[in-house]
């Protein structure tokens, strides 16, 4: 007797759970497999009073309008193309100046900041390098040179620039790099590969073709300005 009941213990019982299990296997792939009807509705046994609620269905009238793929929740803000930098300021260093195109040839004026011409170059806000210049002289970027010479010029990193536009905007920079010493032949190779917005302030470190020094600063914001600001009134002088 003992030897039969471990029979069905170890061969015939496996037998059975195994032939179960295949057939509960092939009861849940059908129901999942199977098409369910959506509007087949279950009528309750246990309660005659009960009845069954039907689902809404969508209205056939009811459309949805098409998306425009080309839209865009914040459309990014019209650049005028010939928006120009007219002012530059760092209050911290006593410097405001209205800023000019170069004249064609001849020397660099003074009493005015110069905006480089370039077509690898850019302005406020189109986010590619815009490179602004005025001599190391009294009431131009004379303290820049100066401060330079204290600690590499580590005083300036953080100072804000401030630099108005012909459209009435006005930028805010942060000074993030001050280079010194930099070989005339090397001043552009940088601002003409940059990839974002920077704004490069250059002066000389003496008289004629010597090393410039250049501050680097990055954008922090943009807002609106009075046309008065934006607009001082450019006196350049020739001081050759």
């Amino acid at each position: 007797m003992a030897d039969f009941a471990n029979r069905i213990r170890t061969r015939i019982a496996p037998a059975i759970l195994s032939a179960l299990g295949v057939t509960f296997l092939a009861a849940g792939l059908l129901s999942f497999t199977s098409p369910v009807t959506a509007d087949s509705v279950v009528t309750p046994t246990s309660t005659p009073i009960a009845t069954a609620v039907p689902r809404p269905t969508p209205s056939p009238l009811v459309t949805l309008p098409a998306l425009d793929s080309s839209a865009s929740p914040t459309a990014a803000p019209t650049i005028p193309a010939d928006r120009v930098a007219t002012r530059v300021r760092i209050a911290a260093l006593k410097i405001d100046l209205p800023v000019i195109a170069p004249p064609d040839g001849g020397y660099p004026p003074c009493n005015v900041a110069l905006n480089f011409p370039s077509p690898l170059l850019g302005q406020p806000g189109q986010g590619r390098a815009i490179y602004l210049y005025a001599h190391a002289r009294t009431g131009m970027f004379l303290p820049m040179l100066a401060a330079s010479k204290v600690s590499n010029g580590a005083k300036m990193k953080g100072m804000v620039v401030e630099v108005w536009t012909s459209d009435d905007q006005r930028f805010l920079y942060v000074i993030t790099e001050i280079k010194r010493h930099v070989p005339v032949t090397d001043v552009f190779i940088r601002p003409f590969a940059a990839k974002g917005e920077e704004l490069w302030l250059q002066t000389s470190e003496g008289v004629g073709p010597q090393p410039k020094l250049q501050l680097v600063a990055e954008l922090l914001s943009q807002e609106g300005s009075d046309h008065k600001s934006a607009h001082p009134v450019a006196k350049p002088l020739n001081c050759r």
